[in-house]
């Protein structure tokens, strides 16, 4: 069964639990992020087991689950963990997910993830909402036979970000007496950290943050028409400029730290979509 078999069936099974609504927005969750589920009224969730397109993560603090929110404007999609290139099995695990949205029938999709900070004026803690992104990642999700018929050979990408969302989202944020960060966002595959060197490359190429995702998934789904907006939780200083060793538990410890934060905010965000 190829990959668009597998997000047909998937979708069938996923409007038996919406009861054939067509939810309002999708949340992937990255590092960090699947504990903002906690503030929303969750009626319904399944393991990616169950999903014929999903396949489990292998990130420790990534969790599996596939959860149904119902907010204040209708209901949304919460995927508690995603998979990354660095994984080795190729585009279709991690951009499965976008491609059962866009058959559900979704139009508005959060994507979230932890990333090292770049520019001196961000500190850990920090939320960063993504103006746009570099693709550093060695690599394209779009590379090869078209993945679906939707997705023209060459999409542009000047708007990837959608600038409307995006001052929503803002807007949410101030609302919620939450201050936020803009910047441009450089993905690289991973999954071993940057090198000091790259670091300051990359901040000569304009790049306020660095990570490991989302800009594939954010790639197809703009392809797709969807309008989406992307939030990055500063979880470090990127290397060389950090005293301490880059680590994956201090992303943890700072989600940790930053959670409520972020609950307030996700939640704010969902319930306006």
């Amino acid at each position: 069964m190829d990959l668009n078999e597998k997000v047909e069936k998937s979708a069938d099974f996923l409007l038996k639990l919406l009861g054939n609504q067509t939810p309002r927005s999708a949340m992937i969750c990255g590092s960090g992020w699947a504990k903002v589920a906690d503030e929303l009224k969750i009626i319904q969730e399944t393991s990616y087991d169950e999903i014929p397109a999903l396949t489990n993560t292998q990130v420790e603090g990534h969790k599996s689950v596939l959860k149904i929110g119902e907010t204040e404007k209708g209901l949304t999609l919460l995927f508690l963990g995603r998979r990354h290139y660095y994984e080795g099995e190729g585009w279709g695990s991690v951009i499965a997910p976008i491609l059962l949205i866009h058959a559900l029938g979704i139009e508005k999709l959060v994507l979230t993830n932890a990333a090292g900070g770049i520019n001196e004026d961000f500190d850990v803690g920090d939320i960063m909402l993504l103006e746009d992104h570099i693709n550093m990642m060695g690599n394209n999700p779009l590379i090869g036979g078209n993945i679906h018929p939707d997705i023209p050979r060459f999409p542009d990408q000047t708007n990837i970000y959608n600038s409307d969302l995006r001052n929503f989202v803002q807007a949410q944020a101030l609302e919620c007496n939450i201050k936020t960060k803009e910047g441009i966002y450089l993905a690289v595959s991973g999954p071993s950290f940057e090198t000091p060197a790259e670091i300051r490359a990359f901040k000569k190429m304009g790049a306020d943050a660095v990570g490991m995702s989302t800009v594939p998934e954010a790639i197809v789904a703009n392809s797709l028409k969807m309008k989406i907006c992307a939030l990055s939780l500063i979880s470090n200083q990127a290397a060389g400029k950090s005293p301490n060793e880059l680590s994956h538990e201090e992303v943890s410890e700072t989600a940790s730290r930053i959670l409520p934060k972020m609950k307030v905010l996700t939640n704010q965000i969902l319930n306006s979509l």
